[in-house]
């Protein structure tokens, strides 16, 4: 079964790297948590406020649950 998973984190001046980071983390543990061994795809989007500026992002995991076909 194809599932997917979204993640969203804020974005704050001058602490992106650690807050990328920290979602890269989370969705490891996810898919470690998980068993997780054939991700379809990963994507990722930034939002913005109403002026334009970064303000968060969201990752989105496709994945497929259970045993592979052969």
């Amino acid at each position: 079964m194809i599932k997917v998973k979204t993640f969203a984190t804020p974005l704050k001046v001058f602490h992106a790297h650690e807050e990328l980071a920290a979602l890269d983390e989370q969705v490891n543990g996810f898919l470690e948590v998980n068993g997780v061994q054939d991700v379809i795809c990963i994507s990722d989007a930034v939002t913005t406020d109403d002026k334009g500026a970064a303000i968060g992002l969201v990752r989105v995991v496709t994945y497929r649950q259970g045993e592979r076909k052969k």
